[in-house]
């Protein structure tokens, strides 16, 4: 369920949203606000996925109530005003609603909702490699393992060796835990390469990594 709030100083604006909320399977009303300073009292105790915010309001407009939030919900923005719109964006708003807003358009803008949750929720499919002065771009799927290089690391791609400014403590903390796995104090391995397991070696592509005794265990246990 996408928790909302609805933040709007007009009582039938509030109330035709509060219906669309009601209609809508993936959307629960959180709260319901007459004003910007309103829900700035409650927003800490009451958070967020998305603000149904208008923008001309009294006191405090909706954009810049939301250019104030430390913490930023997704918003889409609802107003009778469309000059409002170009702001309203520029704060990369989910959509811009105009007054009187029909319920098919409401929709569209919820399936926006639900596709941006969706990507933030998606873990990236890469990492960026600091090599030299650049950033390299490095997909899972591409990568073998690390090795550890004196005061850097080695890469270790199904293409190329790329030389990379980290240290093997940082590549673990930074690496999804369900693909790789420390092995050993000087190499962290991508488990979906593994090609075998024998003794205190494991084999990835045509290298055969040592298994130190104290992640053996662990590793054992990532490969079920």
């Amino acid at each position: 369920m996408i928790r909302c709030a609805i933040i709007d100083d007009e009582p039938l604006s509030r109330g035709v949203l509060r219906q669309f909320v009601s209609d809508h399977p993936d959307l629960i009303l959180a709260g319901e606000y007459k004003g910007a300073l309103e829900f700035i009292a409650a927003a800490e105790s009451n958070p967020v996925d998305l603000l149904l915010l208008d923008i001309n309001m009294p006191k405090l407009s909706g954009i810049n109530l939301y250019k104030s939030l430390a913490n930023k919900p997704l918003v889409i923005f609802t107003t009778a005003y469309p000059e409002f719109a170009l702001d309203g964006f520029d704060l990369n708003a989910v959509d811009y609603l105009m007054k009187p807003i029909p319920f098919d358009r409401f929709l569209q803008a919820v399936q926006k909702v639900k596709a941006r949750l969706k990507t933030q929720q998606e873990p990236p499919e890469y990492i960026m490699l600091k090599v030299d002065k650049k950033l390299y771009r490095a997909p899972f799927q591409d990568i073998l393992f690390f090795e550890a290089f004196g005061d850097y690391g080695k890469a270790h791609l199904t293409n190329q060796v790329l030389i990379i400014t980290s240290t093997m403590k940082k590549m673990e903390a930074e690496l999804p835990k369900e693909l790789f796995v420390r092995v050993h104090k000087s190499y962290i391995i991508n488990t979906t390469k593994v090609e075998y397991v024998e003794g205190n070696q494991v084999k990835i592509g045509s290298k055969l990594i040592p298994i130190g005794m104290s992640y053996r265990e662990n590793l054992l246990k990532q490969l079920g």
